[in-house]
């Protein structure tokens, strides 16, 4: 669905799934002020054009036991074969690892990494990170203190 066919009303749904992800058709439709089949037509519209990836539950990862969090630059030395796929393969099976991004500047990759403390974080780099192909360089900067996380898209009130 191209963007430009986005209306109103479409945006309307994205913002409040994206803040109430579990709400139900009649809760969606009546924030809408629609009825509920033509609100469920809208909503599966979304999800059937991709908009809509997925759903899922934002977990505490401190009270999950998961008290590291890091930031991980990784460069390679040599970028002509197929080792950054290999990598990549590689990465998209490893559970720490929230997010993996092809980047500019200095690194080649950025990973966001969770781990439950320095000991285990330490293990998962010398067991799986620095045993990964291509990998020449790693830089882990550790957060401190998350002042700010969210999945949410800023959907701006312009668009609607």
């Amino acid at each position: 669905m191209p963007l430009n066919s986005l209306d109103k009303t479409d945006y309307s749904i994205l913002n409040y799934l994206q803040n109430n992800g579990r709400a139900s058709n009649v809760q969606l439709a009546d924030h809408l002020n629609l009825s509920e089949t033509p609100s469920w037509r809208r909503h599966k519209r979304l999800e059937v054009d991709g908009i809509i990836k997925n759903y899922q539950a934002n977990l505490d990862r401190r009270k999950l036991g998961f008290d590291i969090l890091a930031f991980v630059q990784v460069m390679f030395s040599v970028h002509t074969d197929d080792t950054p796929e290999k990598f990549e393969q590689i990465i998209k099976d490893v559970p720490e690892i929230l997010s993996c991004h092809n980047i500019t500047g200095e690194a080649d990759y950025m990973l966001v990494i969770v781990s439950e403390n320095l000991e285990t974080y330490e293990k998962l780099l010398r067991l799986t990170l620095r045993r990964l192909p291509g990998v020449t360089s790693i830089k882990s900067n550790l957060s401190m203190r998350e002042v700010k996380n969210t999945a949410s898209l800023p959907l701006l009130d312009s668009k609607m």
